[in-house]
C-alpha cells in the first residue's frame, strides 16, 4: 500500500468492500503489452481509483504455473516446468513491479494418444484446422481457437498433429473427471441474467456468456493427462491432475488466503463483499460459466462475481501480439526504451480495447505524447506552476496569490461548472468501470484548463489588471491539483511528481469523510494563498521521429528474428575483431590498391534487401494488343524513369481501375518480353485462396513516388537485376502473404514506407504474386 493507507484485512461494516481480481497470467513466456493492459494494468487503475474514493479494497493476483503452456514450454527451453515458473515468475513481477502496479459424475472420455510420445496428449499439446468451417484456422490447439475464439476438445480438430513430434495421434478412451455444467443451468443462467445487468458487465462478456448458454451446456472435463499441476485427490486419478482452467480460479481464493487469515470474510460474505474482475476476452466463459458453476456446485455461500471487464484484443503495427510466436512489445522491452512508464501506461489505457480489438503503432505512441501530453497537459501544468515561480515583478515569487472575488468572475465561474461537472462525470465513468472514458474526461479538464489560460490572457492580466490575475493563476494552479488527483490511477508517478513540484504531500482522496464525491466548483479554494510551490520542471519530453523508426526497426518481427539479428551482429563484431591488420591489408592488396570493391550480389545472403521494390504510380493502363488477358501498364517508378510492365489482370481488375493507381513495383527483375511486348518490372498483388481474386498491393496515400519499400532488419542496397539462376525471387516469394489486418508481409514484417504499411483492400492471409 502507497501513501500510508492501512491495508485492510477484512471487511469493514457500513463501508464498500471491493475484492478486485485480473486473469492470473500463465508464466510461460514474458508478458507483452496486450497481456498487461487486458488484465493487470487495468485492475490496477480501478483498484487505485477505489482507494481515493474511500473504498476498503483488496486487489488479489499473482501467476499461473500450471497447465499445458507451462509443460510445452519446458520442453522447448529443455528444461523441469518448475524452473520455467521460477525463472517467468521473476520476470513477470520485475516488469509488473516496473508497471507500478499493486503487488461430480465420472464417465469415460476419448482423448487424443500419440504412439510417438508413449502419452496422452493435453488439449494444448494438440493443434489442427478449427472444426468451424467459417474459421478453419490451420493452428487452433485442442483447447481453444485463437482466431475464433470457440473452446475446443482435441479430438473435434481436424488433422490433428502432436504439438511435439508433429505426427497424427490416434483416439483412446481414458477416465477423467467432470463438472456435470446441465444440473447447474437453472441457478447459473439465474444468476448470470440478473448481476449481468445489475454489475454493468461490459457488452462482450455478456455476447460471449449468452452464446455459451444459447450453444446448451455441456458436462465439462476438469483433469488432465499431465505431470505438471494440481494432483487430483483419489486413488483411480493418482496420474492425473486438474485442468487449469478449474483450478485457476480458485487461486485467487488461495492468494487470499496468504494475504489474510480471514479470507472466508471475502470469499463467503456476498452480502458485503462485491467481486470486480478483469481479463482479456478469450478468459470470459471461465469467469462467466465454469468459475461461478464451480461455486454454485458447492451449495455454499460464495461471493460470486458482480462486475467483469474484459477487454478485446490489443494488435501490434501489423498484426497480433503473441507470447507463443514472441510478436510485438513485450514488457522487459519497454523497460529498455528511454520511454517513461507514465507515457506507457497513459498509452496503453488510452488505447484501451474495451468494446474492439485496438492498434498499437509508433507513430501512434509519438502522436499521443505530443499532442495529448506534452501539448495539452504537460503544457498546462507547466505553463502555470512555471508563471507562479517567476521572481517578481515577472511573476508571483513561488507563492500561491489570494483571489478575491473569484465567485463573480464570469470566465473563472464558467470554468468552475464545467470542471465541477466533468468531475461528476468522471466519477460515473470510473465507478462503471469505463476506465478508457474516464481518462478521456480527466484530460478534457485539462483541454478546459489551457483554454481558460487563453481565454483570460493572464499575462496581459498580470500587467493591466492584477487581481483578476490572480484569480486566474490561483484557480488555475487548484485545477493542476485536481488532474493530479484524478490521473493518479492512470498515471501514479506523473501525479506524484506534479506534488512534489507543488511542494505538498500527495494527497489523492476523492471524497470527503461521508464518502461523498468532492465537488471541484470551486477550484480557486484548493490551493491556499501563501502556499510555496516547489521547483517548476517539464513533465514530459519529445519522441522524436529517428527514435520511433529505431523502436519500429528494433521490435519487427518475431523475438526469434530479433535475436537472429542480434546474434549476427555480436558475430560479425567478434569476426572484426579477430582480423589481424596484416590479412585486412593482404586482403586489400589482393584486390588492387585503391579499388576496393563491394561484395559481388552472387555471393550475397538471399535476403528481402536484395528486392528492390519501389512505390510507383500506373500513369495509363490499357489492353495488351496480343493478349486477351493481359494489362499494358506505363508506370512512373520514380526519378523520371517511367516503366513498360505486364501484367495479368484483365480478369480481376477493370481497366477503369487501373489508371492513376499507387502500386508497389518489383523493378529489379530482369526484363521479359510478353507477347512481344518486353516488361521491365512486375506489379505486385495479392490473391485469394481460391485464386477467384485479386487485389493490387498498394502503399500509404502520403507515399511518394520512387521511395523503396523495405523490411525492418533486412537493410543494405538491391541488387541492379536478379540473377535468373539463382532464383532469388523465388525463394523469397514463397513467404510473401497478407495477414489478417490485410497489411503486405514478408513472413511477419510488413512492408513498410516512410508513410505507413502496403496493404490490400479485402484479401486476408492471400499468397502475394
Amino acid at each position: 500500500m502507497e501513501d500510508g493507507t492501512i491495508d485492510p484485512k477484512l471487511p469493514i461494516p457500513g463501508r464498500r468492500n471491493i475484492l478486485i481480481t485480473s486473469a492470473l497470467p500463465y508464466v510461460n513466456n514474458v508478458p507483452h503489452l496486450g497481456n498487461i493492459i487486458g488484465c493487470v494494468l487495468s485492475a490496477d487503475v480501478f483498484a487505485r481509483f477505489c482507494r481515493n474514493r474511500g473504498y476498503n479494497a483488496i486487489y488479489i493476483c499473482g501467476t499461473d504455473e500450471y497447465g499445458t503452456a507451462t509443460e510445452t514450454k519446458a520442453l522447448e527451453e529443455n528444461c523441469t516446468p518448475k524452473e520455467i515458473c521460477d525463472k517467468y515468475h521473476a520476470i513477470h513481477k520485475e516488469v509488473y513491479d516496473w508497471f507500478l502496479t499493486l503487488k461430480s459424475l465420472w464417465p469415460i472420455v476419448f482423448q487424443l494418444y500419440c504412439d510417438t510420445c508413449k502419452k496422452f496428449l493435453a488439449d494444448r499439446l494438440v493443434e489442427g484446422f478449427c472444426p468451424f468451417e467459417v474459421c478453419n484456422y490451420d493452428s487452433a490447439r485442442g483447447d481453444q481457437c485463437e482466431k475464433c475464439g470457440k473452446l475446443l476438445n482435441p479430438t473435434e480438430l481436424k488433422d490433428p498433429k502432436c504439438k511435439v513430434c508433429r505426427t497424427t495421434p490416434r483416439i483412446r478412451d481414458t477416465d477423467h473427471l467432470f463438472i456435470e455444467l446441465p444440473l447447474l443451468k437453472d441457478k447459473l443462467t439465474e444468476y448470470i441474467n440478473e448481476t449481468s445487468v445489475t454489475g454493468s458487465w461490459s457488452q462482450n462478456a455478456i455476447q460471449t456468456t449468452k452464446a455459451w448458454l444459447k450453444e446448451g451446456l455441456r458436462q465439462r472435463c476438469i483433469t488432465r493427462d499431465l505431470k505438471w499441476g494440481v494432483p487430483v485427490p483419489h486413488e483411480k486419478y493418482k496420474d492425473k491432475v486438474f485442468y487449469v482452467w478449474f483450478d485457476a480460479p480458485i487461486g485467487y481464493v488461495s492468494i487470499t488466503s496468504c494475504y489474510t487469515s480471514e479470507w472466508e470474510q471475502w470469499w463467503k460474505n456476498p452480502e458485503n463483499v462485491e467481486l470486480y474482475q478483469f481479463m482479456g476476452k478469450d478468459n470470459v466463459p471461465f469467469h462467466t460459466v465454469m468459475f461461478p458453476s464451480t461455486q454454485l456446485g458447492t451449495g455454499e455461500n460464495w461471493t460470486l462475481m458482480k462486475t467483469i471487464s474484459v477487454t478485446e484484443y490489443l494488435n501490434y503495427e501489423a498484426g497480433k501480439f503473441s507470447k507463443s510466436k514472441g510478436v510485438g512489445v513485450f514488457g522487459n522491452d519497454v523497460k529498455d526504451t528511454n520511454i517513461p512508464v507514465e507515457v506507457w501506461r497513459y498509452y496503453l489505457l488510452t488505447n484501451r480495447p474495451e468494446v474492439s480489438d485496438t492498434l498499437f503503432t509508433w507513430d501512434d505512441l509519438q502522436a499521443k505524447l505530443t499532442g495529448e501530453l506534452l501539448n495539452n497537459l504537460g503544457n498546462f501544468v507547466n505553463r502555470v506552476l512555471s508563471f507562479i515561480a517567476k521572481p517578481e515583478p515577472a511573476g508571483y515569487g513561488s507563492v500561491i496569490p489570494d483571489a478575491p472575488g473569484a465567485e463573480s468572475h464570469p470566465l473563472t465561474q464558467s470554468l468552475a461548472e464545467k470542471v465541477g461537472s466533468l468531475v461528476e462525470q468522471y466519477v460515473e465513468a470510473m465507478e462503471k468501470v469505463k476506465l478508457k472514458q474516464g481518462l478521456k474526461v480527466a484530460m478534457t479538464i485539462s483541454n478546459e484548463g489551457n483554454a481558460y489560460l487563453q481565454g483570460t490572457k493572464f499575462w496581459k492580466l498580470y500587467k493591466e489588471d492584477k487581481p483578476s490575475c490572480a484569480i486566474v493563476i490561483r484557480t488555475a494552479a487548484g485545477v493542476v491539483h485536481l488532474l493530479a488527483q484524478l490521473l493518479e490511477p492512470f498515471m501514479p508517478s506523473f501525479s506524484r511528481e506534479v506534488f512534489k513540484q507543488l511542494d505538498l504531500p500527495p494527497h489523492f482522496s476523492l471524497s470527503d469523510e461521508r464518502g461523498e464525491v468532492l465537488i471541484a466548483s470551486r477550484p480557486w479554494e484548493i490551493l491556499p494563498p501563501s502556499h510555496k510551490i516547489g521547483n517548476p520542471q517539464p513533465l514530459f519530453k519529445e519522441l522524436k521521429d529517428e527514435e520511433v523508426q529505431q523502436y519500429r526497426e528494433k521490435f519487427a518481427g518475431s523475438q526469434a528474428d530479433r535475436r537472429a539479428r542480434d546474434a549476427e551482429a555480436v558475430n560479425m563484431a567478434e569476426q572484426l575483431k579477430k582480423t589481424k591488420l596484416s590479412d585486412a591489408k593482404k586482403q586489400k592488396a589482393s584486390k588492387g590498391a585503391g579499388t576496393s570493391k563491394p561484395q559481388p550480389a552472387a555471393d550475397r545472403e538471399i535476403t528481402m534487401a536484395r528486392l528492390d521494390i519501389r512505390v510507383g504510380k500506373i500513369v495509363k493502363a490499357r489492353k495488351h494488343p496480343n493478349a486477351d488477358s493481359l494489362y499494358l501498364e506505363e508506370i512512373d517508378v520514380g526519378g523520371g524513369e517511367v516503366r513498360t510492365v505486364v501484367s495479368g489482370l484483365v480478369k480481376y481488375i477493370p481497366l477503369e481501375e487501373m489508371q492513376n493507381r499507387m502500386v508497389c513495383v518489383l523493378c529489379n527483375l530482369k526484363p521479359a518480353k510478353m507477347r512481344d511486348v518486353m516488361s521491365q518490372a512486375m506489379v505486385l498483388a495479392a490473391s485469394s485462396s481460391d485464386g477467384s481474386k485479386v487485389e493490387l498491393v498498394e502503399p500509404p496515400e502520403s507515399a511518394k513516388i520512387g521511395e523503396r519499400v523495405r523490411f525492418a532488419g533486412f537493410e543494405g542496397e538491391p541488387d541492379d537485376v536478379l540473377n535468373p539462376k539463382k532464383k532469388i525471387w523465388e525463394t523469397l516469394v514463397v513467404d510473401l502473404h497478407t495477414n489478417e489486418n490485410l497489411v503486405a508481409c514478408y513472413k511477419d514484417l510488413p512492408f513498410t514506407t516512410d508513410s505507413g504499411v502496403c496493404k490490400v483492400s479485402s484479401i486476408s492471409n492471400g499468397t502475394i504474386r
